[in-house]
């Protein structure tokens, strides 16, 4: 079995993962618009250049993507947890999530982490940056 978030943006979703993509070093499998899809005749036109589904492909682990066609309401009640090996490569990813975004708390060092950081960023999806110890877990 594997979970991954699907996460739901308002209209900027192309934008984001083309981000995400940059930022996270993963690979944009999947990117399709509206209009490209077999829904194009049941969406309204100004939507034909919205995605309808996206793929990041971060070394095995998928996160997924689209513009919510059915009215976006802004995201509460999770955040996405990254796990990284080094409070390095922790700090470069919190520092650009957090880029024109919303620190919640610092990227700082922690009883249980040697870099920890939450961040909403500017595309509205909240974020967890957690760098771990080896031997340590998550």
């Amino acid at each position: 079995m594997q979970v991954s978030p699907y996460l739901l943006f308002n209209g900027n979703c192309a934008e984001a993962l083309r981000f995400y993509e940059q930022v996270l070093g993963g690979t944009l499998t999947a990117l399709q618009t509206y209009g490209e899809s077999p829904a194009r005749e049941q969406v309204a036109p100004e939507l034909h250049d919205k995605v309808v589904h996206a793929c990041l492909d971060l070394n095995g682990m998928l996160v997924m993507a689209s513009d919510n066609a059915m009215g976006y309401e802004k995201t509460q009640g999770f955040a996405v947890s990254i796990g990284v090996k080094s409070t390095a490569e922790g700090r470069r990813i919190f520092d650009a999530l957090a880029n024109g975004g919303e620190v919640t708390m610092p990227f700082s060092e922690t009883f249980w982490s040697p870099g920890f950081g939450m961040v909403t960023d500017r595309f509205g999806t909240p974020w967890m940056v957690n760098s771990v110890t080896p031997g340590q877990g998550h």
